[in-house]
């Protein structure tokens, strides 16, 4: 008696549980509690208010209004995608930057530096790149001064060597003196010849040092964006010649 009084009180229970309907839609399946149709409607209709309100901006929409947004965005297959900016990194400081450490930039960059240092003390520097690096300023009084002012006869030197810079010898030295070891003129070009070279090194190698420091730079910038957690702001940015500027949030240290 108990064990079916159990059974029936269990099928009551089942019977509670789903929802009754006609026997001739039975195959239509379980019908559809009122709880499952609000969730249902809710969303049916949230998704229309939607629609309505993208139908209503696209209506009212300025056709000359811009926003500085459209310049790095593009409409591609229906869908806005936006643009990410690349960074002005010529190919061998992206190739340096990857496989190289900041260390090992700046080690290369200490040797060109010293052998900068090296080339200029061994050349004059007197006559680089075809130009005099300093200038001889005279000073008169009068203007009468000025008008008969002769620049071989204040320097005390030939007119033929008022040009030179350096080893310009005045007339009494060469009236008292010989000239000593004539140079030959070829022997002269080939002297001028190894000049202009080792001008024309120095000047490669000021500049990948130059190109170094910017690399050490960037890559110094880079790591410091990787440590901080707080907020950050690009005030410059990146170009070929220098790194990109940040502006960190100031915080006190305690």
């Amino acid at each position: 008696m108990a064990a079916a009084f159990r059974k029936a009180a269990k099928s009551r229970q089942r019977e509670h549980r789903e929802r009754s309907q006609p026997g001739f839609r039975k195959r239509l399946g379980l019908l559809e509690k009122k709880k499952d149709y609000k969730l249902r409607a809710n969303d049916y209709h949230k998704k229309q208010e939607f629609l309505r309100a993208l139908r209503k901006k696209a209506l009212e929409k300025n056709p000359d209004e811009f926003y500085y947004k459209m310049t790095r965005a593009k409409l591609q297959d229906g869908v806005h995608i936006i643009k990410k900016s690349k960074e002005e990194v010529t190919p061998e400081q992206l190739k340096l930057m990857r496989t190289q450490d900041i260390k090992y930039i700046e080690m290369k960059r200490v040797a060109e530096a010293k052998k900068i240092e090296r080339l200029k003390s061994e050349l004059h520097l007197l006559d680089f790149q075809g130009k005099q690096q300093n200038k001889h300023v005279f000073f008169f009084d009068t203007k009468k001064e000025v008008e008969r002012f002769d620049i071989a006869t204040h320097l005390q030197t030939a007119p033929e060597l008022v040009d030179r810079v350096f080893n310009r010898p005045r007339i009494e030295t060469l009236q008292k003196e010989k000239v000593k070891g004539v140079t030959p003129q070829t022997r002269l070009k080939r002297i001028a010849k190894e000049r202009q070279k080792q001008y024309d090194c120095l000047t490669k190698r000021i500049e990948r040092e130059k190109k170094l420091f910017v690399v050490a730079q960037k890559i110094q910038t880079r790591k410091d964006l990787m440590a901080k957690t707080g907020r950050v702001k690009k005030v410059k940015k990146e170009t070929v010649n220098s790194p990109a500027i940040y502006r960190f949030q100031a915080r006190r240290k305690r």
